[in-house]
């Protein structure tokens, strides 16, 4: 990845689509459709989280769905759009969206946990690596009934699927045209361990058995 303090004609895009994907990831799209659809806030119930397992919480599936998507559809358009001007533009879009869904200005820095986001630059980035993650996500969901636990498993996932897939393609294991480039690791990695910071209250309510399982409402 070129250095960040070389000259400016040849990092302004880098600086350009950080910022641009922030502002993109910083969308809240679950405060924007629970308000729009007589939802409510959804910072003032639940986990207080703006995203959409907290927005299901309101008992509005649509608006949840909704949700999910355009979060997810966020991370997923900075990917794209990015790609365009290569991999380095691309991994710092990427990771910018995420952080503007973790962090919105809008929302006094106080954002969503980055899940969808993150599987939605995953899916753009390299899908079979989605899809691994989104297997881990749905094997420990399934078996825990925990959402946070899925979630934090697949982002564990995610690195290593994308790794494995590297790997795999460089001993002819896989085809070459698969996407996926070696410099979005870091990012994938990067995304990660955000995403399972932002993951601490749900970790220490795990740890205590206060952490709410799918299907079931919020510990009091």
């Amino acid at each position: 990845m070129p250095d960040p303090l070389g000259g400016f004609s040849y990092t302004w895009p880098l600086y350009a689509a950080g910022a641009l994907g922030f502002l993109l990831g910083s969308i809240p799209f679950g405060l924007i459709f629970s308000r729009l659809g007589g939802a409510g806030d959804p910072r003032r119930f639940g986990s207080g989280n703006i995203g959409a397992t907290n927005v299901l919480r309101a008992g509005r599936r649509g608006l949840a769905a909704a949700t999910l998507l355009c979060d997810a559809g966020k991370g997923a358009v900075a990917a794209v759009a990015a790609g365009v001007y290569g991999p380095d533009v691309q991994v710092v879009a990427c990771a910018a969206a995420v952080l503007g869904h973790v962090f919105p200005p809008w929302l006094r820095f106080r954002g969503g946990k980055g899940v969808a986001t993150a599987f939605g630059v995953l899916f753009a980035v390299s899908w079979p690596a989605g899809l691994a993650a989104g297997a881990a996500w749905l094997a420990v969901a399934a078996a825990t009934r925990y959402a946070s636990v899925a979630s934090i498993a697949a982002m564990l996932a995610a690195p290593v699927a994308f790794q494995a897939m590297l790997d795999a393609q460089f001993d002819g294991l896989l085809p070459w045209w698969l996407p996926g480039q070696p410099q979005q690791l870091q990012m994938i990695a990067l995304v990660a361990v955000v995403v399972i910071l932002r993951h601490h209250g749900n970790i220490r309510r795990l740890l205590a058995g206060r952490e709410p399982r799918i299907g079931a409402p919020p510990a009091a």
